[in-house]
């Protein structure tokens, strides 16, 4: 008899989003001569797919043990967020970690990376880390390129990081501890070769994942829309977020580490919240108030720049600026943010400009802008109890 069959595969098309919200970067550090092929002579590489990358030399059947964990970061990220816009960075470790590599991946992608992760799972977790990346990406915010940083160093020992990291003035950095308790990446924690002092394989491209595809005032944190679709939830040294007393999970959960958790009555786990290292009375003490800001940060910079060099018309008789002068910037500054307040990235904005500035002095215009951010509920508190009628 005479038959057609037809076979249904999967071949990996890239999807196509929206916007730039999902650019992200991702970075190692390998030992010398683990470098995969398609990174050795250009470290920085567009990586689209899994496919991508492993034509590039990161395989799960890597000789190299790092690089089969930079598979199985690329294979979560690539899972959560299939549309996802990449750009992999793979270096040689250094004497000195002074993560300027994270501004060589953003130059690569002309500035277009929103979230980067750094992958350091031999390198012992200190205070100073946050510092030096913070200065790299304020280096790279005054260069009108703002990202967020991802940051996942070995953990030791998860009952000894240390309290003391957060503070003011970081909040471009966020350290992930967290590590998957089952599948591939207990399996990956469990063949490390260095018995004595074994890396942390770290779940930050789960993290990645959901970030690229939250949008910017979305906290990965909410337990509806980002899953982590991690089983068993662990920490970078291989302990179970089940096997430690609630006192250590609340008192990491307030040094603004970001791990996985389950919630009774949910399967699966969670990301515990979006913490950045900034001061938790910072208004950029959580990620997506940092997103948001940048988005709004970019998008007004992109309908102003072109105003720069232009002409601002003075009333002969009061010196102050004419109304259709103000009117034009106000309405200019206003557009991007009309758009995010329409996306339901923004709850509301003002933007307001004083037309008794003296510009013919100064050449200067000040604009003063204000934005209504989305709020995030963190907490719920209900009351519930017994009645002789309702």
């Amino acid at each position: 008899m005479n038959t057609l069959t037809i076979e249904r595969q999967n071949g990996n098309v890239p999807k196509n989003l929206a916007g730039e919200d999902h650019v992200s970067g991702l970075i190692a550090y390998l030992p010398e001569g683990e470098i995969p092929e398609g990174f050795k002579t250009d470290h920085v590489q567009a990586v689209s797919t899994i496919d991508t990358a492993e034509k590039l030399g990161i395989t799960n059947e890597a000789e190299s043990w790092g690089v089969k964990v930079l598979h199985y970061q690329l294979s979560e990220i690539f899972r959560i967020n299939p549309g996802i816009s990449l750009y992999v960075g793979l270096f040689t470790k250094p004497e000195t970690y002074k993560f300027t590599e994270i501004k060589t991946v953003q130059n690569y992608a002309g500035g277009r990376i929103r979230q980067m992760a750094v992958w350091c799972g031999d390198k012992k977790f200190t205070a100073d880390d946050v510092t030096t990346i913070q200065g790299v990406a304020d280096a790279l915010d005054a260069e009108n390129a703002p990202l967020s940083v991802l940051y996942a160093p070995k953990v030791e020992s998860v009952s000894a990081l240390p309290s003391d990291v957060a503070g003011a003035n970081q909040c471009r950095v966020s350290v992930i501890i967290a590590q998957a308790g089952s599948g591939t990446g207990a399996d990956l924690y469990a063949a490390e070769a260095n018995v004595e002092a074994k890396s942390s394989v770290s779940a930050i491209g789960v993290v990645l994942g959901l970030l690229s595809a939250a949008a910017v005032h979305q906290s990965i944190g909410w337990i509806k829309n980002f899953p982590t679709g991690v089983n068993v939830p662990a920490f970078g040294d291989g302990t179970l977020y089940r096997d430690i007393d609630k006192a250590l999970v609340e008192q990491l959960d307030n040094d603004r580490y970001i791990f996985f958790v389950t919630q009774i009555g949910q399967a699966g786990s969670y990301v515990n919240d979006s913490h950045t290292m900034d001061s938790a009375t910072s208004d950029y003490a959580m990620i997506e108030s940092v997103r948001t800001m940048d988005k709004a940060v970019r998008g007004i910079r992109t309908y102003l720049i072109p105003e720069l060099g232009g002409n601002i018309y003075i009333d002969a008789e009061t010196g102050k600026m004419q109304s259709y002068s103000v009117s034009h910037l106000e309405t200019t500054a206003n557009k991007a943010l009309e758009d995010m307040e329409k996306a339901g990235e923004l709850s509301g904005y003002k933007v307001e400009i004083d037309p008794e500035q003296d510009v013919l002095s100064t050449s200067t215009v000040e604009i003063v802008i204000k934005q209504a951010a989305v709020g995030v509920m963190r907490k719920i508190k209900v009351k519930i109890g017994f009645a002789k009628s309702v």
